[in-house]
C-alpha cells in the first residue's frame, strides 16, 4: 500500500515481495546515509485484485491453508523425472 500511495501504480500481489525489499533497501540507505540505485522488477498490475485489495484495508481477509488433496491430484498425474 506504501508503494501504490507513493506511485500511483497498484502492483499485482505477487509482484510487491519486490516492490517491499526496494522499500526495505531504500531505508537501509538512508539510515547508512548512502545514496544507491535501487532496480527491481515490477511486474503485472492489481487491476484485478482490487475487491482483494479493499478487503484488505478493513482487516477482512483471512489465512487460507490450500488443502493437500487438492494440491496432490493435478501432480499425481505428472510424469516422474
Amino acid at each position: 500500500m506504501q508503494f501504490a500511495k507513493a506511485e500511483g501504480i497498484l502492483p499485482a500481489p505477487e509482484a510487491n515481495h519486490a516492490a517491499a525489499t526496494a522499500i526495505e533497501e531504500a531505508g537501509k540507505c538512508r539510515e547508512e546515509g548512502a545514496s544507491k540505485s535501487i532496480l527491481f522488477n515490477l511486474c503485472g498490475h492489481g487491476n484485478f485484485d482490487m475487491q482483494t485489495y479493499i478487503d484488505y484495508q478493513p482487516g477482512k481477509l483471512s489465512d487460507y491453508e490450500y488443502p493437500e488433496e487438492e494440491i496432490a491430484m493435478p501432480l499425481s498425474g505428472l510424469p516422474s523425472v
